[in-house]
């Protein structure tokens, strides 16, 4: 693809999400930036978090480590699915029947300010990183095939690349990311459709003979019950999956503010059932995706590229025609940029409501504070891209996000258990964020041993460990709460 077409694409692109947020922040206050006055409909919310969800992470990196790890991936899709249910059914009636804007004040109501603070405060590291390395897929494939051929630096692009979200999301908030990820996710699927298409046209394979092919192939196997101490082991899978989903959604400011802004808890459920349904769909494509990739390149005798996540770019942009380079250029941003602007927005709403007490009217002027904060959290997302560039060895980001989440994620999973299930004890509150730092570092130690000692390998289960962790150190902490009876 030539540099004029992906600049004109670029320049529709972004004057279409412009003209979104242009119509759906007129007359936006912060009430509209946090909620958005409680209006959207359950099917708009749905249909857009596949774009949150499914990240430039997912768009490149899932098709990438199929070569390495096939479809084993959909083990633990499976137990995404499964905790989708859970969120639906558990923890959103909780956040209905109090009427959160901020998810974290549960930890105040349940256990006090200190534990509130803490879980917030993880929240902000955990979903700052993640949505970080998320974005930084998206500016490495913009620099690559773009940006160096016009002889400008990686960080240039990296600001280039923020400074567009800031602009379409900092007056509108989750009211316009409502739309605009909406608008993304159709672009997002439809990339991985016509990927899927394009290559096996290519390949002069039908659908009927391209489904035949690809589960033929030594890259569709999904099932691994051969070795428990191996981290595709399917039960390892299955569960962390489970339990990822909780984390990553039932308890992610981010995906959740979204589902608040739904009329009633009824329709923010049926949102949260066919999103996860259709989900499961799209992960399949995506793996179904990888191996035609790993296939055509056998076939036509295409070097892999050292680092898997640039397969499926290589072949897109520079291979399979301009169709396909097209929809993989809107793919990729589209995925990038709905996950990126919604975290930006949720980190925004985090930090305005559990540290500056946006709720309880103590800021003068809050729209500009709340500009002030949203320029903040951008420019931390552009020095740890910047950072990661710097420092990454190649590793795959789908596994660097996943471990990040599972040492930042596992606090909230612990305090949020404890608080749910455990109603008859009390914590010392200004003991909790000693226990939930030292239960990472702990994870740390108990995952060597496993390593090092006795061979076995984790996969994502490092999550369980650390949630099981603060678990234990809140109990040790508690007390029985004392009933008085009335006399």
């Amino acid at each position: 693809m030539s540099v004029g077409l992906i600049v004109t694409i670029l320049g529709v692109y972004f004057a279409a999400l412009l003209l979104i947020a242009w119509f759906t922040s007129r007359k936006a206050d912060s009430d509209a930036f946090f909620t958005g006055n409680n209006q959207s409909a359950w099917y708009l919310v749905a249909f857009g978090m596949i774009g949150t969800s499914v990240s430039g992470v997912t768009f490149i990196s899932v098709p990438g480590q199929v070569g390495t790890a096939g479809f084993a991936y959909f083990q633990l899709i499976l137990g995404n699915l499964v905790g989708y249910f859970i969120v639906a059914l558990v923890l959103m009636p909780i956040y209905y029947k109090s009427n959160m804007v901020s998810i974290y004040t549960f930890l105040e109501e349940r256990f006090g300010f200190w534990s509130y603070k803490t879980g917030s405060a993880f929240f902000l590291l955990s979903r700052t990183i993640g949505s970080s390395l998320r974005l930084y897929l998206a500016a490495e494939v913009l620099h690559t095939f773009l940006f160096k051929e016009l002889g400008v630096s990686f960080a240039f692009t990296v600001g280039i690349t923020i400074l567009l979200i800031w602009i379409y999301t900092f007056k509108g908030g989750v009211k316009t990311i409502v739309w605009t990820d909406t608008f993304q996710t159709f672009f997002l699927v439809g990339a991985v459709i016509i990927s899927v298409g394009v290559i096996s046209h290519q390949l002069g394979w039908g659908v009927v003979e391209m489904v035949k092919e690809v589960d033929a192939s030594k890259y569709s196997t999904i099932f691994h019950f051969e070795d428990i101490k191996a981290s595709n082991y399917f039960w390892k899978q299955f569960i962390s999956g489970i339990f990822f989903t909780i984390v990553l959604t039932g308890l992610d400011q981010d995906l959740m503010q979204k589902n608040l802004t739904c009329k009633n808890l009824g329709e923010a459920q049926k949102n949260m059932y066919w999103f996860s349904i259709i989900l499961v769909i799209v992960n399949f494509l995506f793996l179904t995706l990888g191996a035609l990739l790993y296939i055509y390149s056998e076939k036509e005798g295409f070097a892999l590229p050292a680092q898997s996540d640039f397969l499926y770019p290589i072949l897109a942009l520079k291979y399979l025609g301009v169709i396909a380079g097209v929809f993989f250029l809107l793919g990729i941003i589209a995925s990038s940029y709905a996950s990126s602007d919604s975290a930006l927005t949720a980190l925004t709403t985090a930090f305005c409501i559990d540290f500056l007490n946006f709720n309880k009217g103590k800021v003068e002027n809050k729209n500009r504070t709340r500009i002030y904060v949203h320029v903040g959290f951008s420019l931390l997302f552009f020095i740890i891209i910047v950072l990661f560039k710097e420092f990454n060895q190649g590793t795959s980001v789908i596994k660097t996000v996943l471990s990040a989440a599972a040492y930042t994620y596992g606090p909230l999973l612990g305090m949020f258990a404890f608080g749910i299930f455990s109603k008859t004890r009390v914590v010392h509150d200004k003991l909790v964020p000693i226990i939930c730092l030292l239960s990472p570092a702990l994870t740390f130690l108990v995952v060597l041993f496993c390593k090092e000692v006795l061979g076995y390998k984790t996969a994502f289960e490092d999550l369980l460990i650390n949630g099981a962790i603060t678990i234990l150190g809140m109990y040790i902490i508690s007390s029985k709460k004392e009933v008085v009876l009335a006399k």
